[in-house]
This record gives C-alpha cells, structure tokens and sequence, in this order.
C-alpha cells in the first residue's frame, strides 16, 4: 500500500489519535460516505461513456451500412406505365394473313 510499512502505518495512526482523538470515528465514517459517493460517481459516469460510446457506435455502424446499401443500389429506371387514349390502330406495314 503505496511503500508503508508497518511502522510508517503505527506513525500515521498515532499522529491521527493525536489530531481527532474521540472524533476518530466520526472522521472514518464521514470519509468511508465520502468514498462511497465517490465510487458512484464513477460509475455514474462510467455508465454515461458506455452508453454514449454504444449509442453512437451503433448509430455510426447503421448509417454506413445504408450508405454502403445506397451506393451499391442502383434504382431500377423503367418507362412509367402510360394506358392508351385511344385504340390501337392496325399498321400496313405487316403483310395480311388471312
């Protein structure tokens, strides 16, 4: 834990006796919530990145695969279907069998 030895740790918690004496408690508990809510808050925000990270990864995959589709699809061009305005009238052209 960061280098401390035993004796290095007896220091810390003396000198902490000395600073907070019957407080002592009072201190731990306040800076064990103030670690929690720590924590949280990384979470919270780690859970933000995740899902910003998915939402735009995902939307990013999704328009370059339909970019993909649109630049391999060519639109079909056929004549648009036009009914006849009148009847159709037989061409001279065709030799008549009869």
């Amino acid at each position: 834990m960061f280098g401390l030895g035993p004796t290095e740790l007896l220091i810390v918690g003396v000198i902490a006796v000395l600073l907070f004496g019957k407080r002592l408690p009072e201190v731990g508990r306040s800076l064990g919530k103030g670690i929690v809510e720590f924590k949280k808050g990384l979470n919270d925000i780690k859970s933000e990145v995740d899902s910003a990270t998915y939402a735009s990864s995902h939307n990013q995959s999704s328009s370059r695969v339909a970019q993909r589709y649109a630049d391999d699809y060519e639109e079909p061009t056929a004549p648009k279907f036009e009914p006849p305005t009148q009847e159709p009238v037989p061409s001279s052209d065709k030799p008549a069998t009869a």
